[in-house]
Formats: structure tokens, sequence, C-alpha cells
């Protein structure tokens, strides 16, 4: 079975980002984790109170759908790309074993999310060397996605994926998770929070390429292919 990794800095980044694609690699059989590198949220207010049961609920709604979320337990902030954090980052994923990778644009308008993007860069590649760990290989293709307006700066996708099949279990994916952290009732078809920006976003990205919905992503390396 065959790995399908997606990095994030929050809980939520991986299911804003690329649910679709982590819901087509399970319909694909590929075992598919999800690495939140924050799984301390005691300094996020809206979670107040709440903070064990965000992971915890987090990780049961993506269990029901066939994908493994793991936590780290950096807190918003509070955590860089030094070395301790590049060796904690490196054992999780020495211990995925990922065949494929993705992991978030490395420049945002949040810190966490260009801490995370290099943290996760420099694991992905250099496990091994981290660690000591001459058994360790890096994934064969790995690949950035953005997180939306207001956070990705000059994110420039050369890859796209067709989710149309994937759509709408994945915006109920997030419209639940977000209805949980604004302590509402999920009710099916409405969008609230970031589901506007995720349909807005994957409808322009299904305008690039052709497609009712699809996410997008570029590749850390030209691959060559043939076009006829």
């Amino acid at each position: 079975m065959k790995t399908l990794l997606a990095i994030g800095a929050h809980y939520d980044d991986c299911i804003f980002g690329v649910p679709g694609i982590l819901l087509q690699a399970v319909r694909k059989k590929y075992r598919v984790v999800m690495l939140h590198l924050i799984g301390d949220y005691t300094n996020w207010p809206p979670v107040a109170g709440r903070e064990d049961e965000l992971v915890k609920f987090t990780t049961e709604l993506s269990a029901d759908r066939g994908v493994e979320a793991r936590f780290l337990d950096f807190a918003s902030h509070r955590f860089d790309a030094r070395l301790l954090n590049q060796e904690a980052v490196a054992e999780a994923v020495a211990d995925i074993k990922p065949d494929i990778a993705l992991h978030l644009w490395k420049e945002d308008n949040h810190n966490d999310h260009m801490v995370a993007s290099e943290l996760s860069r420099v694991a992905l590649r250099h496990a091994g060397r981290i660690l000591d760990n001459k058994f360790y290989r890096p994934p064969r293709a790995i690949y950035s996605y953005d997180n939306g307006p207001r956070h990705t700066i000059g994110f420039e996708a050369n890859t796209f994926v067709d989710i149309g099949e994937e759509w709408e279990e994945a915006i109920e994916w997030l419209g639940r998770l977000n209805a949980w952290v604004r302590k509402e009732k999920y009710a099916k078809g409405k969008i609230i929070g970031s589901m506007k920006t995720k349909e807005t976003l994957a409808r322009y990205r299904g305008a690039t390429c052709g497609a009712a919905y699809a996410e997008a992503l570029w590749n850390s390396r030209a691959v060559k292919t043939e076009i006829l």
C-alpha cells in the first residue's frame, strides 16, 4: 500500500488545502496520513477550554473518511525551524514513510504556515541526515499546496488535480470542522466560514484546468512528460 502524507501547521490546513486529493487517494487505496505540527491549542481563544476536544474531533472526523490524523506538540507562534524542531518533524516523517508528500507553500502571511513549510521541506528531503537514519528514503514526489487568499503569497501552480468526484464529501468535511469550532450545528448545504473561500478557490482552479472543481499544487521538481 502506498502512503500519501499531507503536512500542515494547524488542524484545518490540510482539510482546507487538499481535502479532495486526500479523499481521492483514499478511494485509490492509498494509506493517507495528515501530520499537523500544532497540537497544542491552549493559546487559541476560539477553542478555549476545548483544546483537547479539537484534536479529538479532528482525528475522529478524519478517521471516518479513511484518513489518519497525527499531531505534534507545537503551539501557534511558539515554534521555529531550529534543529530540535526539525528532528521532531523528521522523526514523524521517517515513521510514516510517505511515497508522496504535500506541504504548505513557503511564502505566507501567517508565520505558522511559513515555519511549517520550512520544517516540512527539510524533514521530507533530509530526515535521513537529520536523524542519522541510513534507511530513510525521501518521497518519490513532493508538492506544495496553497492555503488560499489572505494567506498564501506568490503561489503559481504547475499541477492540477480534478476533484469533482470528491467535492461534496470534501466540502462537507471542512464544513463539519468549521461548525464545531464555531459551536454551531452542521447543516448540510450551508456554506459557512472558510467553506466560501474553499469553494471559490476550487472553482477557480477548476476553471484553470477545465474541471468543475480542482486543487492546485506546485511540483518541487520539473518533470518531463509526453504530450503526443
